[in-house]
């Protein structure tokens, strides 16, 4: 089972990007599907977006369609979301998760992203 680290949050203005980036610890990271998520205050969690162990298949929240992509490198054992167009509305802790199937099952501690206007 892979281990998950998020960095990369910050406060940034509303134009701004920032990329977040999720470090895993284990040998089988290539297996995972990862995905991306996020929790503002007195909201529930929100999908942001996925990517699966090939790198091929990506799927993404309309909230974020256009402005968000999804990567990883499995030599590096990392994914990443590039966020662009930055919004007010995108701040929110966010979460990396990883899955083999089904649920998400494993989730890292967070980090916070802050947009201001």
């Amino acid at each position: 089972q892979v281990q998950l680290v998020e960095s990369g949050g910050g406060l940034v203005q509303a134009g701004g990007s920032l990329r977040l980036s999720c470090a895993a610890s284990g040998r089988t990271f290539s297996s995972y599907t990862i995905g991306w998520f996020r929790q503002a205050p007195g909201k529930e969690r929100e999908f942001v977006a996925r990517i699966g162990w090939t790198a091929v298949s990506t799927y993404y929240g309309d909230s974020v369609k256009g402005r968000f992509t999804i990567s990883r490198d499995n030599a590096k054992n990392t994914a990443y979301l590039q966020m662009n167009s930055l919004k007010p509305e995108d701040t929110a802790v966010y979460y990396c998760a990883a899955k083999l199937r089904g649920d998400y099952d494993t989730w890292g501690q967070g980090t916070q992203v802050t947009v201001s206007s």
